[in-house]
């Protein structure tokens, strides 16, 4: 089922990241992923808990009830939505090489080249890469403040940390099944739509990866292993 499908092929992107024809190209990824995690932990600690603390005293009385689990939701929301964040910064650090990786690993499972690809030569390639990345940005940022703005209208404190969840799910199957479409001459625009088209299976495998970003320690790794699970997808789920 495609509802399972998604947490398969994070499993298997984790199996493939030591394989050695990956290795080299996992190294400055991981590395950028490492540095900024341990920065947004940081920022967690010492934030985190007094905003959702002052968020919760604000509940009116009739939602009192309900003040445990929007502490709970709240929480966990902050915390994704920080790695969030961090993800998407790292993203656009290493946007060249987890295209590059997502390249190897399909030439890994393929045993083929990757046609339109073109990603041998990293520095031309940089720009492309770039720009793919703040395509992800303009499509993220509107669609982030309305659930911003939705957040503060009284009544749907309760609802709005679930569409959060959701969105964040969402963002994260954009984030990394774009590498293998883009290395194969998909466009922004047409990889969305084909998304929607296996919305279960996608928001599966977002929601794995958003998950695994608050596992402490092996958070450091979810963007190698997202790339190599996002390209298995592309293989096996798109590529024909």
């Amino acid at each position: 089922m495609d509802i399972a499908k998604g947490f398969i092929y994070l499993t298997r992107g984790a199996r493939l990241l030591m394989h050695k024809e990956l290795r080299l190209f996992v190294l400055l990824p991981l590395l950028v992923n490492i540095l900024l995690f341990a920065l947004a932990i940081g920022l967690i600690f010492s934030y985190a808990g007094g905003w959702v603390d002052a968020v919760v005293t604000q509940l009116p009385d009739w939602l009192a009830w309900g003040a445990w689990l929007l502490w709970l939701l709240l929480t966990l929301l902050v915390g994704m939505g920080v790695f969030w964040g961090f993800n998407l910064v790292a993203n656009l650090i290493a946007a060249p090489l987890n295209g590059l990786l997502a390249e190897k690993t399909q030439i890994l499972l393929t045993g083929s080249p990757v046609d339109g690809g073109g990603l041998g030569d990293l520095l031309r390639m940089m720009p492309s890469a770039l720009g793919r990345e703040l395509s992800k940005w303009l499509y993220y940022l509107p669609r982030l403040l309305l659930l911003f703005l939705l957040s503060w209208i009284p009544g749907l404190q309760l609802l709005t940390p679930w569409l959060w969840l959701a969105f964040g799910a969402w963002m994260m199957s954009i984030q990394y099944v774009d590498y293998p479409m883009d290395n194969n001459g998909i466009g922004f625009s047409v990889m969305r739509q084909r998304l929607r088209q296996r919305k279960l299976l996608h928001l599966s495998f977002g929601s794995a990866v958003s998950l695994l970003l608050l596992v402490p320690i092996i958070n450091f790794f979810v963007m190698p292993i997202a790339v190599v699970g996002a390209t298995a997808l592309w293989v096996d789920e798109h590529q024909q």
